[in-house]
């Protein structure tokens, strides 16, 4: 089984690729959609991975309560800094909740369904691997939103 290094390793490499990104594209591009179907800002996708990693490793794995609203995540914007403030102090406190969690323990509370988790059963461990899926999932997906950001087609400009 992986160790808790190796997950934080790699969930760490995500994180910096996202907080990269936002940080490279400034304030302007990150909180800028692409013209592409349905795409979120660098920025929303980002405070939606934060939520992810809050909810999910703070809530349902350590069992500290966490106010979440999941669909504001989405058209969420702002400043950088202080969003990139915020993923190092989420990164921190998943090395703790990582580091404290009881992988074949069950969850500490049900996840809801309209958050679009895994729809089965899953063990402290599993809710941790969710959460490196998503953090994967998303990176990949922020690089997309990057590229065609500075190809110069955010949403409303002609082609």
């Amino acid at each position: 089984m992986i160790t808790d290094d190796d997950y934080l390793y790699f969930t760490g490499r995500a994180l910096d690729g996202m907080t990269g990104i936002v940080a490279g594209l400034g304030d302007e591009l990150a909180n800028t959609r692409p013209a592409l179907p349905g795409a979120n800002s660098p920025y929303a996708l980002l405070t939606h991975c934060l939520g992810v990693v809050s909810y999910w490793a703070g809530a349902l794995v350590a069992g500290r309560a966490v106010d979440r609203d999941r669909d504001a995540e989405f058209g969420s914007a702002g400043p950088v800094r202080p969003l990139l403030d915020q993923a190092a102090a989420v990164r921190a406190q998943l090395a703790e909740d990582v580091r404290s969690a009881e992988p074949d323990a069950p969850l500490r509370a049900a996840p809801p369904a309209a958050f679009l988790g895994p729809d089965r059963e899953l063990t402290q461990g599993a809710a941790l691997l969710h959460v490196y899926e998503e953090l994967a999932q998303h990176h990949g997906q922020m690089e997309i939103l990057r590229d065609a950001l500075l190809a110069g087609e955010p949403a409303g400009l002609p082609r």
